[in-house]
């Protein structure tokens, strides 16, 4: 049984322990999706748009750029936003790249400053956690 089919109702946070591999964003994006069906921002369809890319996005960089066997997903409804918490081994954190055209990536970090009011990045030795938190109203169209 996975994490998006554990949640109960009234749910505030759920983490999932995620094995990096290609179908990792996939599996974050579906715990996401049973998250938000359990909170009262899941009704807005931009929100859930949002937290899905951004899941999808964090969630991909760990397993792109960490190379570790496992990275963990946390949500948490704040109420007035989602926090999205993506943690890996890697304390290298995220930088800035030109977008690749030809498909060497790039897009990614821009996609999650764009779509989240918030995006914070915590490091430690053993690794770090990215935070972004995406706020109805503040999603753009």
């Amino acid at each position: 049984m996975s994490a998006a089919d554990e949640l109960t109702d009234a749910v505030t946070c759920v983490s999932s322990d995620l094995a990096t591999g290609p179908d990792a964003a996939g599996r974050a994006r579906r715990v996401a999706r049973g998250f938000l069906r359990k909170t009262p921002l899941g009704g807005a369809p931009e929100v859930g748009d949002a937290v899905e890319l951004v899941v999808s996005e964090l969630v991909t960089n760990a397993v792109r750029h960490a190379h570790g066997q496992e990275c963990r997903m946390e949500l948490t409804d704040l109420g007035d936003g989602v926090e999205i918490a993506v943690s890996d081994g890697d304390p290298t954190p995220p930088r800035w790249r030109s977008p690749d055209l030809s498909g060497g990536g790039g897009f990614g970090w821009h996609l999650v400053h764009r779509l989240a009011a918030s995006v914070r990045v915590s490091t430690r030795l053993t690794g770090k956690t990215v935070h972004a938190i995406v706020v109805p109203g503040l999603v753009p169209a």
